[in-house]
């Protein structure tokens, strides 16, 4: 790999440790102190759905934006709510999402 690419590597690394160790250094904090956490501050109760969907819009979005590219995800993504829907689970909705979504893309390009 590039030097480029280690260093795009390292730097989503460091920002998802932050994102993970800043509210918890936070909360420990305030849970230590006298007024607990009733004083949390709103933008960190906004801040936790805005980062998922942030997350989940950038993964959505295909590499390559073309037609087969938009069904395959279309599909992938709709097979991830029906197995999600039907067993209520994490794990298996994203592989049978991602296995369809690769499906999807062999077959076109057959």
């Amino acid at each position: 790999m590039s030097i480029e690419s280690w260093l795009a590597v390292a730097v989503c690394a460091l920002g998802t440790l932050l994102m993970r160790v800043v509210p918890f250094l936070w909360m420990q904090r305030r849970l230590g102190s006298d007024t607990g956490i009733n004083t949390m501050p709103q933008w960190l109760g906004i801040l936790g759905p805005l980062m998922i969907a942030a997350v989940l819009g950038v993964s959505i979005v295909p590499v390559n934006p073309n037609a087969i590219s938009w069904l395959a995800t279309a599909v992938g993504l709709s097979v991830t709510l029906l197995v999600w829907w039907r067993l209520r689970s994490l794990g298996w909705p994203v592989a049978a999402g991602v296995a369809t979504f690769g499906l999807v893309e062999i077959v076109a390009t057959l």
